[in-house]
């Protein structure tokens, strides 16, 4: 199942992997994405702190790990080909793998209707 931020994340969890990230949504509001910095496979990331880089002719922005957890594979495609993300934000574009803490918290989370939703009300 894929679950979206607020912060225009998505994330797919399969048993104790996470794959993640940017939405369709925030890849449209970014325009060309000219360069990605993924998270380097052993990194710990924490929920909600900086997990990659995305730039783009309009701006720089900052990507957020929608779980905690150590990067068990980073999306080394997008070093070459970053505008995979505006192409294929939610399946071949994305960020990195996470192999989850125990315990991890995905009340926060939203389903496809709630983060449609949120974004209507944008």
């Amino acid at each position: 199942m894929k679950l979206y931020t607020k912060d225009h994340e998505w994330v797919v969890i399969d048993g104790d992997v996470a794959t993640f990230g940017i939405t369709d949504h925030a890849q449209g509001q970014l325009g060309d994405i000219v360069f990605v910095e993924v998270p380097e496979v052993g990194r710990r990331l924490d929920k909600g702190g900086e997990a990659a880089v995305v730039e783009s002719v309009k701006a720089a922005s900052e990507v957020y790990a929608p779980l905690a957890g150590e990067v068990i594979e980073a999306n080394t495609k997008l070093a070459d080909d970053p505008g995979l993300v505006n192409l294929e934000p939610e399946t071949g574009g994305w960020f990195a793998k996470l192999k989850i803490e125990a315990g991890a918290d995905t009340s926060d989370l939203m389903d496809q209707a709630a983060y449609e939703a949120f974004v209507a009300s944008l």
